[in-house]
């Protein structure tokens, strides 16, 4: 073997088992639908090619942005081994459907993959307050595409009930909310817990006691839980993507 050929393949070998990595959170912004999105990024070292790894979606609590959760999970993640995405809500103010979802997250996982090895069986969501419940309106109407989802103090409305019926598979779910949680009274929480049992769902229910709706003191102990109950689910199949025609 000649000198530059044996260099060419070191080259090669090294890149087999090079991992890819971003190491530290990264701010990245996409363009959807005219607008131009901002989300936050970290991607363990253990990611590699050979190593796909699990994604969870971030959403983020009304007023806040994706960071907000990111530094929540950042450290978790990076010793879970799992890639967290933590996208803003196209205003402050909160998550809105259709235009913060399911589309563009549908859109900003197909940008990471295209960059990142992910375990596409395992793609979670994870929302806190506006977030929480807008994650379980996205497990709903892509209950095909996520693997499973966990929030925390977040509910459905009394009249959500078709949105439920949406889902074409029972997602797993879990639920922590605060028993003195000021914005998600735990018979809200409980109720949305009764109606999806209801309707064939697998729902785990943590009552927090003494706790209210502020996440981030707490946020470790939240995170850990809920990663806990999601890496436990994987989709039997290849996920499926749902479009809906909106008005």
């Amino acid at each position: 073997m000649t000198k530059r050929l044996l260099i060419a393949w070191l080259v090669l070998v090294a890149g087999l088992f090079t991992p890819i990595v971003a190491q530290k959170v990264q701010k990245e912004t996409l363009q959807f639908e005219g607008a131009k999105r901002t989300y936050y990024l970290f991607v363990p070292s253990v990611a590699t090619a050979e190593h796909p790894v699990p994604v969870v979606v971030l959403l983020h609590g009304s007023g806040r942005n994706g960071l907000s959760l990111m530094d929540k999970w950042k450290d978790l993640a990076n010793k879970e081994g799992f890639i967290a995405l933590a996208p803003d809500a196209i205003t402050p103010e909160g998550w809105r459907a259709p235009i913060d979802g399911p589309d563009f997250l549908h859109e900003l996982l197909s940008v990471v993959k295209a960059q990142y090895p992910i375990d596409q069986r395992r793609m979670y969501l994870f929302g806190h307050s506006g977030g929480a419940s807008f994650a379980l309106y996205m497990a709903m109407y892509e209950s095909e595409y996520f693997a499973a989802a966990a929030i925390h103090a977040g509910a459905l409305r009394p009249e959500d009930e078709k949105i439920i019926r949406l889902a074409t598979r029972k997602i797993p779910i879990h639920i922590a909310v605060g028993d003195r949680d000021q914005f998600f009274p735990l018979a809200a929480v409980r109720a949305t817990r009764d109606a999806l049992v209801g309707n064939g769902f697998q729902v785990r229910l943590t009552e927090m006691k003494g706790h209210d709706h502020w996440y981030y003191d707490l946020a470790p102990k939240i995170n850990a839980e809920a990663w806990d109950f999601l890496k436990q689910q994987k989709l039997t199949d290849e996920p499926r993507y749902i479009q809906y025609a909106w008005k």
